[in-house]
């Protein structure tokens, strides 16, 4: 059975995120922003979820950009907090730009098969 590249790739980024918040709540005492990236970044992978069981076609990729959505959320908070020096290290945002990039190629080709 071939890997599922975008659904192996949004569960490790979740895992990441919900890392990330831990340590932000832990270490940083950082409450608001941690418990925004954890829902954005544990969102794009439940759609993904979803949408391997979308009822058509229009759904699969509804769900689709939804995970879009969440992962673009999500850069925006993890570019915040690099901006306020809460994380230097932008691993995590260039996961959440490949996600992105990932999500984006996954919709178009879907919308091309759909005409």
């Amino acid at each position: 059975m071939k890997e599922n590249i975008v659904k192996t790739k949004s569960f490790q980024f979740a895992i990441d995120v919900i890392h990330l918040a831990q340590k932000l709540q832990i270490e940083k005492r950082e409450f608001v922003l941690s418990r925004q990236i954890i829902r954005s970044g544990t969102s794009i992978g439940a759609m993904i979820r979803e949408a391997e069981n979308a009822e058509s076609k229009a759904d699969f990729i509804h769900k689709l950009s939804i995970a879009r959505k969440e992962a673009n959320e999500s850069k925006y908070w993890l570019e915040l907090l690099i901006a306020t020096d809460f994380l230097k290290n932008q691993d995590l945002l260039n996961k959440s730009y490949e996600l992105y990039k990932l999500l984006t190629s996954i919709i178009i080709s879907a919308k091309k098969r759909n005409h």
